[in-house]
């Protein structure tokens, strides 16, 4: 008996996980990335996963924690599971608030979501399960979550269905080779968890590809309502994604999402003909209109138009100016764009993608938001909603769309003359 688990009811708890996820609770690697079809029981893995370690841990005041893509998600999904099998603990006590369940020994697993990884700085971590990861915005792992591990040498599981080739596949893929790592992938044919007619159902009622992401972890499967997912595949596929150097003789524009409480979005491009070319992107939160000034500043490009939203003109509580004044103030002359239908500035991105070339490295984190964009998920109808969903990928995928909007109207772009010394002649 350990931490007060008692003796008649550890069994249930042991044997809550089902055989595949048996072998994953005992595996040594101190990082796993978990591939799992739809209804492998991911959850309940999770929260058995940290209700072992809590158990099991000698050090002061262990501290673990689930993150699911959305607050609001960790609670619907995982709060009655770790409820159920917390109980299982003499004296738990669960704190609804909060979403935390403090164990006796002075252990304590949380709920988290994502969407909110300011929630999870300046804490330290024993463990971690991140679920459903390819949903989430990667910067949530690699500038809170990871170093939050680092005091204690705390473990992290990734687990989750695929969503294309994005974070979690490239994760997936490190963790193949790299020391620590475990990769590990499940399929429902091959896992036997769920009755053949169940998934001959399954096959049915979903497309193709559909069935190939959710039942068989494809990461070729196209994300289920992604708005520019095939059209950045197109782009791959053509080599439009490369390195693109900026040409010394275009102005450099840039496209702004500016955020209110959450990020800013900028997109740095340049018009040559009909080609539009993506050459750098940038996103940040919490800082003022003067640090994305001194942004621009330090990337030493010469600039053209500055688009922003039509909402730029809305004066801000505090200071009484909008953020054009602010922006005008800092040296930047913004272009403000009219307001639009959001299914139009959708459209008129699908039109432009075609002709558009990204740097690869520069714009990476733009294109894996503009992968992932997509639009909500009815789960109680099974149908999907006119709208986008609102999750870390809107601030790149809304800054492109006035991108787009802003080149309706037909403009000659300046070249200006290129001297020698532009291009290293001496």
């Amino acid at each position: 008996m350990t931490h007060g688990v008692a003796g008649s009811d550890w069994p249930r708890l042991a044997h809550a996980a089902r055989p595949q996820q048996r072998d994953l609770l005992d595996d040594p690697a101190r990082f796993k990335v978990i591939v799992a079809h739809r209804r492998f029981g991911k959850t309940v893995f999770a929260i058995v996963r940290l209700l072992l370690a809590a158990m099991q841990n000698k050090e002061r005041a262990p501290r673990y924690a689930y993150v699911a893509p959305f607050y609001r998600q960790a609670k619907a999904v995982a709060w009655d599971y770790l409820k159920e099998y917390g109980r299982l603990f003499a004296d738990a006590r669960f704190h609804e608030s909060e979403l935390r369940c403090d164990l006796p020994g002075g252990a304590r697993i949380s709920l988290y979501g994502a969407d909110d990884p300011d929630s999870l700085r300046g804490l330290y971590l024993d463990g971690v399960v991140l679920d459903e990861y390819a949903q989430m915005d990667p910067r949530a792992w690699s500038e809170v979550i990871r170093p939050a591990l680092a005091d204690r040498g705390g473990w992290a599981v990734f687990i989750g269905t695929p969503m294309g080739r994005n974070a979690f596949w490239r994760l997936f893929e490190q963790a193949r080779t790299a020391p620590g790592w475990r990769a590990v992938l499940h399929r429902a044919s091959e896992t036997a968890l769920l009755p053949a007619a169940e998934l001959a159902a399954a096959q049915q009622a979903m497309s193709e590809a559909e069935y190939a992401q959710e039942f068989e972890c494809s990461f070729d499967a196209a994300i289920r309502g992604a708005y520019y997912g095939p059209l950045i595949a197109a782009a791959e596929a053509a080599t439009r994604i490369c390195r693109v150097a900026p040409e010394p003789r275009l102005p450099v524009h840039t496209a702004w999402d500016l955020g209110v409480g959450d990020a800013t979005a900028i997109w740095f491009f340049q018009r040559a003909g009909q080609e539009v070319r993506l050459i750098d992107y940038y996103e940040a939160s919490g800082v003022g209109l003067d640090h994305y000034a001194r942004v621009l500043q330090q990337r030493a490009y010469v600039y053209g138009e500055h688009l922003l939203p039509h909402d730029a003109r809305v004066q801000e509580m505090g200071s009484g100016k909008t953020r054009v004044e602010t922006l005008q103030s800092l040296g930047i002359r913004p272009r403000v764009l009219d307001a639009h239908r959001l299914e139009d500035g959708i459209n008129e991105v699908r039109l432009l993608l075609p002709r558009c070339w990204f740097d690869a490295e520069r714009c990476a984190r733009g294109l894996e938001a503009l992968r992932h964009y997509r639009c909500e998920w009815d789960a109680r109808r099974q149908v999907q909603r006119e709208r986008p969903l609102h999750d870390w990928s809107s601030h790149a995928a809304d800054a492109f769309r006035y991108l787009a909007m802003g080149l309706r109207e037909p403009r000659e772009e300046p070249m200006r003359p290129l001297r020698y010394d532009d291009r290293g002649i001496v």
